[in-house]
């Protein structure tokens, strides 16, 4: 499949988040500890809603 034929992404996970946001997964993981950055855990995994990773990138927390 090719990119153009991929769905849009609803969830990062953290590895995929520092490369989207060029931001390091400590950071990731304090803007999620001090409230600004929402995520979920799915089974074993956090995963930080597309929207929720675009909000913080466009300073709307």
């Amino acid at each position: 499949m090719t990119m153009a034929n991929q769905a849009p992404k609803v969830g990062y996970s953290i590895r995929e988040a520092c490369q989207a946001t060029s931001l390091s997964k400590s950071t990731i993981y304090n803007h999620i500890a001090a409230g600004r950055l929402r995520a979920v855990r799915v089974g074993g995994r956090t995963i930080i809603p597309a929207t929720a990773l675009h909000a913080l990138v466009e300073g709307d927390n």
